[in-house]
């Protein structure tokens, strides 16, 4: 039995030495524990902070993360998402028909006094075969808002049933009728709108009482009606529709859309083809021979029904001008539909 005075430590192994003739040479089978010792990936970690790290997963008072409060983090650590540009025409349209007329002034020569003009759409003189604005933008809609429509009429089906779906569309054409008839009494009645004076407020069905409240602080700016519920036709483009109102807004003579929604449409890009519809109304007015005056300026009303204030999205003659380019588009892109649709059926 050996007896041992010290001891040798040999890379990590400690290596009795004896007094005896026992040498460290006797462990040559082991001479690659000499080498020298390779670090641990983990030697370079926070070993306090790792520890912290564990304890707060594994604890039972941590509430568990959810899509929203990983997307604040990252939000946080990278930056908010950026995304990509909206995909929009590459192309302008074959033929850049005018916007304004040039053989008008943009100011009015007919004085702003008296009731607004309002021309009743009647089928019957030569317009039969005149598409509407609403019919061309309801007919060339991109697959991307189609498939929106479309997903969205599925999911209300879903909800409410084919008979109960119905009866939610045809509610919402009645409110919306209704609201614009109580819009057009009040620019025909001549009177000044104060929606501070109870006394003075008219009743209005209830279906409609909401909606008007939303916009009572738009039509306190709202003044100079010349239009309401008008026809408007561009003879050379051969389109047509009814203008909601034309009117000066805070001292701009506009193009008025009143829309109604359920949901908040804060943005300009939450009214989707509204934009393009004010700009068509607005160039076939500039064109037609019963109003002496032209238009370049729009606005988008967006009422709700609960009163909350509704949204007025401006559109300058920069924006209109573009928003007419896209029209001319969907125009010519109708125009093509329709040829090609005529061209297979006498292919039959």
């Amino acid at each position: 039995m050996f007896t041992f005075s010290r001891v040798l430590c040999v890379g990590s192994v400690i290596v009795p030495q004896s007094t005896s003739s026992l040498t460290v040479c006797h462990f040559s089978a082991f001479q690659h524990l000499t080498c020298p010792r390779r670090n641990s990936p983990y030697s370079s970690v926070d070993s306090e902070r790792y520890s912290s790290l564990v304890k707060s997963v594994m604890s039972s008072r941590v509430s568990p993360q959810t899509p929203e409060t990983l997307q604040a983090e990252d939000d946080q650590i990278y930056g908010p998402v950026v995304k990509a540009p909206a995909r929009t025409e590459t192309r302008g349209p074959n033929i850049l028909h005018s916007f304004l007329n040039s053989g008008r002034p943009l100011e009015t020569q007919e004085p702003e006094s008296g009731p607004p003009v309002r021309i009743l759409l009647n089928r019957g003189q030569g317009r039969s075969s005149v598409p509407s604005v609403t019919r061309i933008l309801q007919q060339t809609l991109s697959p991307e808002q189609i498939f929106y429509l479309e997903r969205w009429k599925k999911k209300m089906i879903a909800e409410l049933g084919e008979e109960g779906f119905k009866e939610y569309s045809q509610n919402l054409f009645r409110q919306g009728k209704l609201f614009h008839s109580a819009l057009e009494d009040i620019f025909t009645s001549g009177a000044k709108w104060n929606p501070r004076d109870p006394s003075e407020a008219p009743d209005y069905v209830p279906e409609v009482q909401g909606y008007i409240q939303s916009v009572s602080h738009i039509l306190e700016d709202v003044s100079a009606v010349r239009a309401t519920e008008s026809t408007v036709q561009h003879g050379a483009l051969n389109y047509l529709g009814i203008v909601d109102c034309v009117a000066r807004y805070r001292g701009v003579l506009c193009v008025i859309d009143w829309k109604t929604s359920e949901k908040p449409k804060p943005f300009l890009s939450n009214t989707y083809d509204n934009p393009v519809q004010v700009a068509a109304y607005a160039g076939a007015l500039n064109t037609d021979d019963n109003y002496k005056y032209q238009v370049e300026n729009g606005l988008i009303v967006v009422a709700y029904k609960d009163g909350s204030p509704a949204h007025a999205h401006q559109l300058s003659s920069e924006l209109m001008s573009d928003y007419w380019k896209t029209w001319l588009l969907r125009l010519e892109r109708y125009r093509e539909q329709r040829s090609s649709t005529s061209s297979s059926s006498s292919e039959k």
